[in-house]
């Protein structure tokens, strides 16, 4: 990985702002707040569906659905079908998917440092905003 000057951060031998950049793809999956909310909820363990629903307040049924069969496809979840009666399905991280676990929590980490920053800016930006409308 080469060093940008102007970042200081390494940069990816591949091009995140080309079109047809496969990382895009990723960074669209990680991005979704579902996807983050639902990864750091399975770093606890497998979960049920209900109590996934449960524990992510906003998120409908069919949202919840489509998140966790997108996550299946890309391989950061296992879905795991128990033959009992009544059925049971767990959801768990695969190995893939743990990897995802410590930059999800850094990026809320850094949120909930920094939520009183952010709000603020936003506060004075609307106000400003207000004067000129």
């Amino acid at each position: 990985m080469e060093t940008n000057w102007l970042t200081k951060f390494p940069v990816p031998l591949i091009d995140p702002y080309a079109a047809n950049c496969p990382s895009r793809q990723i960074l669209d999956l990680v991005g979704d707040k579902w996807t983050s909310l639902i990864i750091l909820l399975l770093s606890d363990g497998p979960k049920r569906f209900s109590m996934l629903q449960r524990s992510i307040q906003g998120i409908s049924q069919k949202m919840l659905t489509q998140t966790l069969r997108s996550l299946e496809r890309d391989g950061l979840i296992s879905r795991t079908l128990y033959p009992e009666v009544p059925l049971r399905v767990e959801y768990a991280l695969t190995p893939l998917g743990e990897t995802l676990c410590a930059p999800i929590s850094a990026i809320v980490h850094w949120a909930e440092e920094h939520f009183a920053e952010v709000a603020a800016s936003q506060a004075t930006y609307d106000a400003r905003s207000s004067e000129v409308s």
